[in-house]
Order: C-alpha cells, then structure tokens, then sequence
C-alpha cells in the first residue's frame, strides 16, 4: 500500500474539528458564580474521565464493525462511480457531442440563410430625422 499510519495525529485533514470539545468548552463558570477550588478541579477530571472511557468503550464495541460498515460503502461508491457513473457521463457526453453537430447544422442550413435574407432587406433602410 505504501501509506503509513500516523498514530499521532489521527485526524491530519481536520475532518472533525467540529466534534472536538474541551471541558472549557462545556462548561464555564462566570465571575462571581465560582464553586469551591477542589469541586471545579473533581469536575474537571470526571468530564474529562467519563468522556475518554466512554469514547474508548463505544470506539471498542462498534469500532471495527462501523469500519467495516463504511469500508464497504466507499467500495460500493468507488465501484458504481468506476463502472457506472462514469461510463454513463461518457455515453451521455458523447451522444450530446453529436446532437450538438446535428443541432449545428440544423441552425447553419436553415436559420442562417433566413438570417442573411433579413439582414438584406433590413440593410435598406435609412432613417432621417426632420426638425419641424
């Protein structure tokens, strides 16, 4: 495959910013509403805990199978799209490349000639002005 595993940095593209939530970012404490020093501190290792053990159990439980579920999923797009998609826009592109002939010519052979005609007989006209 020659694509290595970055164990670091799992999300290198930013994907899911989004869901990135901090106990800062949850909870906040305005000046004059403090609680006691050792409640926030407690509060801040139990959100912290619960959502790390949470997120590894889940991540344990449906990991794999959710890979499995979406690897399948891209295999199906990347299928439909390369033996599928992709051959129909290409007919589909083809045969209006040639209506686009037909239509050309169409409009060459009768509306051009008509178009010129008009033209000549509207190149005749002079227009005057009178001031009265």
């Amino acid at each position: 495959m020659g694509y290595e595993l970055d164990m670091i940095n799992r999300d290198p593209n930013g994907l899911n910013d989004h869901v990135r939530v901090m106990f800062d970012e949850v909870l906040a404490e305005p000046d004059g509403a403090h609680s006691i020093n050792c409640v926030w501190n407690c509060a801040y290792k139990c959100f912290n805990c619960c959502k790390g053990c949470c997120y590894k159990f889940l991540t344990l439980l449906c990991g794999i199978p959710l890979a499995i579920c979406w690897g399948c999923e891209f295999a199906y797009i990347s299928f439909q799209h390369v033996w599928y998609i992709t051959p129909c826009m290409r007919s589909f592109m083809i045969n209006c490349g040639c209506l686009q002939k037909f239509y050309g010519t169409c409009l060459q052979c009768y509306c051009q000639p008509l178009c010129e005609a008009f033209s000549f007989l509207l190149s005749n006209i002079k227009v005057t002005n009178y001031k009265g």
